[in-house]
């Protein structure tokens, strides 16, 4: 017998629904970027060198930690009500960090990145159950949209703090866009939400469908955040300027986002996702492979791959949806890869920074990274097998 949803009645999937999650995806990386783009301006303002080191992991130990609740508050309130409490703590969040000191700005980060943990498992499931038969191409909207917020914050914090006179401006402007969200999914976060599963979990644990999807999500939050976190650094060592380190940066995010738009579109169409995962994997590593053997040349190449071949996450996005049979069971998958999959993604890029400092140089990482491709892509062809998880 079919499993009831973890929502209410079905909403109609029509343009309000679409912009709401729009609007959602939108904030699920602007708090992160944002701050990231103002770190070294805080140092000159106080903030020590240990704060910001919280700051830059913080959100990635966040996102495995909260993200891990997630099933429980939706088990709870329900998906449509658990998103719209996402949002508020996002907001609390956004204002906590700019209305007092360092104490504030680590607390207020940690609420909203909280909020954005929450949402990262909950966008997946309201997708699967208000677009069951466009999962492909709702995941690479909304993924493309994060992945345009997230170069929305790092490229216009700075002026908007230059423009409005201090970075508690250029952070707390974002806020607008967090409020925005909340009030279009208002509606939404309204409804009943009075149906609730009694999901057992243990058989997603028993998957290794599910286990190839959860360690998938791992290694391609390793390259993702590898990238925003290490790959300036890479070009500065290089021998290029801050400047074009981060232009080289901003390349990268701007190459990934119409490939975001259109890989889990594709991936939907696809019986088998592994050879998608296969192509983008290499795609990533001769990227990187092109960083380690001669960065300079080639940096704008290296660049350019290294963003296509991101689209990976938008791909394992899709999967929670098409690996499972009901909302329930996507929320399950979600919850397992995100914080299981964030941690991984945090010890490979603590190791990441380790081995640059132990070694001096960027290449025992890079090889390092070339290497994972060939586990991401064994991974890729597991996960991507045309079979349906059910619990």
């Amino acid at each position: 017998m079919r499993r009831p949803s973890l929502g209410a009645a079905p909403v109609r999937a029509g343009a309000g629904l679409v912009v709401a999650v729009l609007l959602v995806a939108l904030n699920l990386r602007i708090a992160v970027t944002s701050l990231g783009a103002l770190l070294d301006r805080l140092g000159d303002q106080g903030v020590g060198a240990t704060t910001q080191s919280v700051l830059s992991s913080l959100p990635v130990l966040c996102f495995a930690v909260v993200g891990a609740t997630a099933l429980a508050l939706t088990r709870r309130v329900g998906a449509h009500r658990g998103l719209g409490i996402a949002l508020v703590v996002l907001v609390a969040g956004l204002v906590l960090r700019v209305v007092g000191g360092t104490a504030a700005l680590v607390a207020g980060t940690l609420v909203a990145c909280a909020g954005i943990a929450l949402a990262n498992v909950l966008i997946p499931v309201v997708v699967k159950e208000h677009f069951p038969d466009r999962v492909g191409a709702m995941t690479g909207a909304y993924s493309g949209v994060l992945s345009v917020g997230s170069a929305l914050g790092a490229a216009l914090t700075v002026p908007i703090a230059d423009a409005a006179g201090g970075w508690r401006a250029g952070l707390g402007s974002w806020t607008l866009v967090a409020v925005a969200a909340a009030i279009a999914w208002a509606p939404y976060a309204r409804r009943g939400d009075h149906r609730r599963t009694a999901h057992r979990g243990a058989p997603m644990w028993r998957s290794p469908t599910a286990w190839a999807v959860t360690v998938l999500f791992g290694t391609q939050s390793i390259y993702a955040y590898v990238m925003m976190g290490w790959l300036p650094s890479m070009y500065h060592d290089a021998g290029f300027s801050d400047r074009q380190s981060g232009l080289f940066l901003a390349a990268c995010v701007a190459i990934s986002v119409p490939v975001f738009l259109l890989a889990p579109s594709l991936a939907g169409r696809l019986r088998h996702q592994g050879h998608l995962v296969a192509v983008l994997t290499v795609v990533t590593v001769l990227g990187f492979g092109g960083m380690w053997l001669d960065p300079v040349p080639g940096a704008w190449v290296w660049a350019a791959l290294i963003g296509a071949g991101s689209a990976v996450f938008p791909v394992v996005l899709a999967f929670f949806g098409l690996r499972t049979m009901t909302a329930a069971d996507t929320a399950t998958l979600s919850g397992m890869a995100q914080s299981i999959g964030y941690l991984i993604a945090w010890g490979g890029t603590f190791l990441t920074g380790v081995l640059h400092d132990v070694s001096g140089s960027w290449s025992l990482p890079l090889v390092l990274l070339v290497l994972l491709g060939v586990v991401q892509t064994a991974l890729g062809y597991v996960a991507g097998r045309p079979v349906r998880i059910s619990t």
